[in-house]
């Protein structure tokens, strides 16, 4: 397994502000904050891996395309979410996009029900590509993938993973998180 952790930490300078010399730009408060990103729509997915570390998955609406050359998405994950040991053991995901017939996996996987990691698993049908992450068959899209490099940022580490299979589900639907609910997207027409 080609693996190579690549753990960044950068410094963030703050510029001087416009209002007065010598202050400083203070961040946004983590509700204020919050509450933007409530107003930022984004797919829902479901990150699975398996492998020396154990099948394990969370829900995440993190994920976004870094390039095609080579074929990269980018996974963000919280270091304390209970399938992060597994996948930093692994070195394999697959990102599962939800439909709307997927609703249910959300919760199930981001761990706000009493099942046990194995039993998130018996939802769904699920097999292997390239990685042998799980795949969830009627999934929107999967994309299998290899985490080629880690960056720590805060709470969380970003997966910078390289794409090793695609699979385009039966149906053409997505799901999103906006304004803290649930919407079904579809094409017009």
């Amino acid at each position: 397994m080609v693996f190579r952790p690549m753990v960044f930490r950068r410094s963030l300078r703050h510029s001087r502000s416009h209002a007065g010399e010598g202050n400083r730009s203070v961040p946004v408060s983590k509700e204020k904050y919050r509450e933007a990103m409530a107003r930022l729509g984004a797919a829902v997915n479901v990150i699975t891996t398996d492998g020396p570390g154990g099948r394990a998955g969370f829900t995440a609406s993190a994920v976004c395309s870094v390039t095609d050359t080579p074929p990269t998405l980018l996974v963000c994950a919280n270091r304390g979410n209970d399938s992060y040991p597994a996948l930093k053991a692994n070195g394999v995901l697959c990102v599962n996009t939800l439909t709307g017939a997927h609703e249910a996996l959300s919760p199930l996987f981001a761990g706000l029900t009493d099942h046990t990691m194995e039993a998130r698993f018996d939802t769904g049908d699920w097999h292997a590509l390239a990685t042998g992450a799980p795949v969830l068959r009627d999934a929107a899209v999967a994309f299998d993938c290899r985490i080629d490099q880690v960056v720590e940022v805060g709470t969380h580490d970003v997966f910078f993973c390289v794409v090793e299979a695609v699979q385009a589900g039966p149906v053409h639907e997505g799901l999103i998180y906006f304004a803290r609910g649930y919407h079904r997207i579809a094409p017009i027409g």
